[in-house]
């Protein structure tokens, strides 16, 4: 049977919308996903910048702590960059020059991490600095999706946030392994340098970016934006003050803020255990597909279950399973006969399993509590607060470290670590009534 010219267009059409999830594709749409993309890649460095503040700049687990709080303050304040951008065009256009001058800002931040930093201070700027460039590019993006699923389904708006959040983890799984590996033979510096470069791809697709300037229609746009935003403040503010909004909020951020021991297990894997750089890449690589799986678990069969049920039972598991650390740090797995890098790689798996299907209901709690007008504004909201929680944790984490006497040679307080870091998520439990009820 023989198919017309147009027919097979058609056709071809068709795969490639299938292909980009149901999204007709274009060179916007292109320029969307590549910064998702870019934003995965950008883990390229995350193994370096460990290193370097441990080997390099001679920080303490607990100063690494604090650091890693610090640099987050960015995605704290990123509603202010959706406001600046909506408020402040730039030679009339709101999106585009704010993403050319975000991959700027992120490829001179690399670059002065490759050549002239040489002081906790420098780096906690110049890391921030690279934290505020994805936060802004992030803004404009976000915004961009959700004036694309202005007038479509839900269905579709859904199909488009869920390529983006599948780009991002593409990015991350295509440099998982080679940020470990890379480091078995470059400098920390050199692989900045390469990062640099990412950052350039920003500002060279946001030329892809449809936008017609602001003041081609002035007039018109004064009057109909500015009466939008003044809605928008009232809609958000009339949100905050209802408790069915702010208590389970309140949650969120009690949940997320507990201490964090991260900066302390970097610190005992490569100094007690000494795990190479190329290691630490597979179990990045391990953990990155892990997060898919359990993403894939709580959408396959944990969606409906109510929030009051799957925050506290991922609650009580994370626990129990997260006290399999002290068999690492006790190295009791020695006497089992288990190897540690078989062990961490096992453990990790689980773990981040388990994590991912925890936190897949905070992005769904705070979708649900974002009121009809302002959802975009709302959520960027929800999230700042979301992410002032993972601020807190770090800090906490730091004071936690700093009080039991954990440095770069010393763990002997590892074992009391992992089960205050474990039983403080049981701390969130009480205020599960704070969370909507199953027929909310």
């Amino acid at each position: 049977m023989l198919i017309s010219s147009s027919g097979l267009s058609k056709v071809k059409d068709s795969v490639t919308e299938k292909i980009f999830f149901g999204n007709k594709p274009s060179a916007e749409l292109l320029a969307i996903l590549t910064v998702y993309l870019v934003q995965g890649i950008l883990g390229l460095a995350r193994l370096a910048v460990s290193f370097f503040l441990k080997d390099e700049l001679l920080l303490s687990p607990a100063e690494v702590s604090a650091l890693m709080g610090i640099v987050m303050l960015p995605w704290v304040i990123k509603p202010l960059f959706g406001f600046i951008s909506d408020g402040l065009p730039i030679f009339g256009y709101r999106r585009r020059p704010y993403l050319i001058l975000s991959g700027i800002l992120g490829a001179i931040s690399w670059v002065s991490l490759g050549t002239i930093v040489d002081t906790s201070w420098g780096a906690t700027l110049a890391i921030a600095f690279t934290s505020l460039s994805v936060a802004i590019s992030d803004v404009i993006v976000d915004s961009l999706v959700v004036e694309r699923a202005r007038g479509e389904s839900q269905a579709a708006a859904g199909s488009l946030q869920s390529l983006s959040w599948g780009t991002v983890a593409l990015g991350g799984l295509i440099t998982a392994y080679f940020s470990g590996m890379l480091l078995e033979h470059f400098t920390t510096r050199n692989i900045f340098l390469i990062t640099a470069s990412f950052p350039l791809i920003v500002s060279g697709v946001a030329w892809l970016i449809a936008e017609t300037p602001v003041s081609k229609n002035k007039e018109d746009n004064n009057r109909s934006n500015s009466p939008t935003i003044k809605h928008q403040l009232q809609q958000l503010r009339k949100a905050v003050s209802q408790k069915a909004i702010w208590l389970p909020t309140a949650f969120l951020f009690i949940l997320l803020a507990m201490p964090s021991a991260d900066s302390a297990f970097f610190f005992f894997t490569t100094n007690e255990l000494h795990f190479q750089p190329e290691f630490l890449g597979r179990v990045r690589l391990v953990t990155s597909i892990a997060s898919l799986v359990g993403i894939w678990i709580f959408q396959r069969f944990l969606k409906t279950v109510p929030f009051r049920v799957i925050f506290g039972w991922s609650a009580v598991i994370s626990t129990v399973l997260g006290m399999t650390m002290l068999l690492l740090v006790t190295h009791t797995n020695r006497a089992l006969g288990i190897d540690d890098h078989w062990f961490s790689i096992g453990d990790n798996l689980i773990l981040t399993v388990m994590g991912q299907i925890a936190y897949m209901p905070v992005l769904v709690l705070a979708a649900r509590l974002c009121p009809p007008g302002v959802e975009a504004t709302f959520f960027a909201l929800l999230m700042s607060i979301v992410n002032l929680g993972g601020l807190v944790s770090h800090e906490l984490g730091a004071v936690l470290m700093y009080q039991l006497g954990i440095t770069e040679t010393s763990f002997d307080a590892m074992w009391l670590l992992v089960v205050i870091a474990n039983l403080s998520n049981l701390l969130p439990l009480p205020f599960l009534r704070w969370l909507p009820a199953a027929d909310s």
